[in-house]
């Protein structure tokens, strides 16, 4: 399981929504030279991302601005916000090579695709924390 996996998974995105991509609908013994169908998944439960988090973060023991920061929301969800860590979570999303040697850049780059990635995947984000 990927970063991106566990940073969803925390926040209770994508798990249910992935199987449903999944599940594949049943053959009959007529279609059988028919490769099997995918069937839609069903409505994605939207989450209330912003909520969740400041929720989380009202009681974290340091104050953490996760808006802005891609470390703080990595410390906040409780995942390893390490230069390592953030490398392989910045692998894992495809982050511009050119971002990569520059922690700063790479660390915005990796923010916003980060949060881009919540919002794909079932996440109310507000438009400004996409811009």
């Amino acid at each position: 399981m990927g970063l991106l996996s566990t940073i969803l998974e925390k926040l209770g995105l994508g798990h249910s929504t992935a199987q449903a991509g999944q599940q594949t609908a049943p053959q009959t013994s007529s279609a059988s030279s028919v490769p099997p169908k995918t069937v839609p998944p069903k409505s994605m439960t939207v989450v209330d991302i912003v909520a969740k988090l400041e929720g989380m973060a009202a009681t974290h023991k340091e104050k953490l601005n996760w808006k802005t920061s891609i470390v703080d929301l990595l410390k906040l969800l409780g995942i390893d916000s390490s230069l390592t860590a953030r490398k392989e979570l910045a692998t894992e999303l495809g982050c511009p090579q050119e971002k990569m040697g520059d922690s700063a850049q790479m660390n915005m780059w990796l923010h916003k695709t980060v949060l881009k990635k919540l919002a794909d995947n079932g996440g109310n984000i507000p438009k400004e924390l996409l811009s």
